[in-house]
């Protein structure tokens, strides 16, 4: 559902805004930035672009697709451009990510990036898209901007792949992981979500082309943010048990780097002396695993989400979204829209769209949206 956050009645710039009434323990004087009630400051921002995708993935969007949103309705170059100023200058947003439904189907990508890319000379701007498409824009996205680039690869057999987007475009997303190599959108990250029976046992494959090639995998444990409602806890595939596929192959050992409020624990790989425990010759690169549902990471988590429709999401399991963009559309200063932003983010749940953590708790309940719909 919206949530109207205090909406106010036009005032002149500047003039200040009306903020939450009410809420339990909110400050008088907010602290500056994106902060919660749990002390956790947002400085990484996802911003989705549109809602539409041109792949049908079975983890988020029914075989038929969804409803889209009118184009009205979804927020212009000119409205993304303010709402990331706002964030950057006036809310100590330090990076941010353009995501989907998929980024590249909106015909004003490079403009849209080429703006931001000048208002923010020094601001990490990545991507997350399906690929398809990539190989003939790549050398744009980089001259027009774009920092490095996440691509979701679940798959490197044809049949597999086309039964988990339902389209047969591997070759195409292939082509496009090259070409954003070949541009420079490095380190190109790969996206890879697990499915029981589907492709988990590919897994130690996908990760021996991905070292070989210098891209940087990450596995997904997936979440239920599908559209169908189909998700179930026992059908996902864990994060131990990602472990444990990659073990016959590899030895995994901790990444020195601090993680720093990413969202993937990081591992790097060593190849397995067979028949042993033991790691043998260097270092071939690292992976990551993103356990949301098993091993969370909600404690320091430190995005802010917009939709496509510019509306705020404080997590991605949350039900309840601030509408940013139809107080914009009616005038308000940018001090208003921060306000309404901070007040967003300070009712931001504990975890999974709850004050406690676990998706196994039983007053979980699934967003309504899926991921498509969200913007991951």
């Amino acid at each position: 559902m919206t949530v109207q956050l205090g909406m106010p009645q036009h005032r002149g710039a500047g003039s200040p805004g009306t903020g939450i009434s009410g809420v339990p323990g909110r400050p008088a004087a907010m602290p500056a930035g994106l902060v919660d009630r749990y002390g956790r400051r947002a400085t990484d921002m996802r911003l989705s672009l549109t809602d539409k995708c041109n792949l049908r993935c079975t983890y988020c969007m029914p075989a038929e697709g969804l409803e889209w949103l009118s184009k009205q309705a979804v927020m212009s170059a000119a409205e993304i451009v303010r709402i990331v100023r706002i964030g950057v200058d006036l809310l100590g947003v330090r990076e941010l990510r353009l995501t989907g439904g998929e980024p590249l189907v909106r015909a004003d990508l490079l403009d849209i990036i080429a703006a931001l890319r000048q208002a923010h000379p020094g601001l990490p701007i990545s991507m997350t898209t399906n690929g398809v498409g990539l190989d003939k824009k790549a050398a744009g996205l980089k001259a027009a901007g774009l920092s490095r680039i996440n691509v979701s690869l679940d798959s490197l057999h044809e049949e597999t792949f086309a039964k988990l987007t339902r389209r047969p475009f591997l070759d195409r997303v292939l082509a496009g992981v090259d070409a954003a190599w070949a541009a420079g959108l490095g380190p190109v990250k790969l996206n890879a979500v697990l499915m029981r029976g589907i492709n988990d046992a590919e897994s130690p494959a996908l990760l021996a082309w991905a070292l070989d090639r210098g891209y940087e995998l990450r596995f997904i444990e997936q979440m239920p943010l599908d559209a169908d409602h189909g998700w179930t806890r026992r059908n996902m595939i864990t994060a131990a048990e990602i472990r444990e596929l990659l073990s016959a192959d590899y030895v995994l050992s901790a990444d020195p780097r601090d993680r720093d409020g990413a969202p993937a624990e990081r591992f790097e790989v060593r190849a397995r002396v067979p028949g042993t425990e033991e790691a043998a010759g260097p270092v071939l690169g690292t992976v990551g695993i993103i356990a949301s549902v098993t091993e969370p990471f909600c404690s320091d988590c430190r995005r802010t989400r917009i939709t496509a429709e510019g509306k705020i999401m404080s997590c991605l399991f949350s039900r309840e979204e601030v509408d940013l963009l139809g107080l914009l559309r009616e005038g308000a200063s940018d001090d208003q829209l921060a306000e309404r932003w901070q007040d967003a983010m300070w009712i931001k749940p504990k975890a999974h769209g709850m004050d406690h953590v676990g998706l196994d708790a039983p007053d979980f309940i699934q967003p309504d949206r899926s991921m498509s719909a969200i913007g991951g």
